[in-house]
């Protein structure tokens, strides 16, 4: 009778401690995962049509808690110089003082400070740092769904981002031919630490 006393309470502690564990750590953390995810941009050129391109560096992390949502983090850094239009000549400006300055400011970063769940995803709001310039902006980031694949704990999220090269800093004098407004995209993957 002690032996299976003393083995419910093992297993009992064993339990709670279980429980104690996961509750302290009830956020699960994410890195970005390069090789599934996504950075991209577009602008209008002379307003006639859209120029296209993407970011090849980026790294980021995701705290999701899905207990305390509001205490969910997200962070990406993005490596300017890694600035990808399919076209060499206009990489190699977009990299120049005039654009990017990729010299002086080679990051361009966004670190949460709120977050919100709404249906299908997280209302996200945080500090956007480009071209030596941060801002608050806020925006819906969606998904959020997990799932279990190529030996890792996966979860995705998208979203779309309107800014104005003008409110970072960036030359008045080339907004003209390519437009103030970007857009960027964001579809990005993280796998669980």
């Amino acid at each position: 009778m002690n032996r299976i006393f003393l083995s419910m309470s093992l297993a009992l502690v064993a339990c709670v401690g279980m429980w104690i564990d996961r509750s302290a750590q009830a956020a699960d953390e994410y890195t970005y995962d390069l090789v599934h995810s996504s950075v991209s941009f577009k602008a209008r050129h002379l307003d006639l049509s859209w120029i296209h391109g993407r970011f090849n560096q980026v790294e980021g992390t995701f705290s999701i808690d899905r207990q305390e949502p509001s205490k969910s983090t997200f962070q990406l850094s993005i490596k300017a110089e890694s600035v990808d239009t399919a076209n060499v000549g206009r990489d190699e400006h977009l990299r120049q003082p005039d654009y990017f300055d990729t010299k002086q400011f080679p990051t361009i970063d966004f670190k949460s400070t709120s977050t919100k769940i709404i249906p299908g995803g997280y209302e996200v709001t945080g500090d956007f740092t480009m071209h030596g310039k941060t801002k608050p902006i806020t925006f819906n980031l969606m998904g959020g769904n997990e799932i279990e694949a190529m030996s890792a704990r996966r979860v995705g999220f998208s979203t779309e981002l309107r800014l104005k090269r003008s409110d970072y800093g960036f030359d008045k004098n080339a907004i003209g031919p390519i437009g103030d407004e970007a857009i960027i995209i964001i579809d990005c993957e993280g796998m669980r630490k």
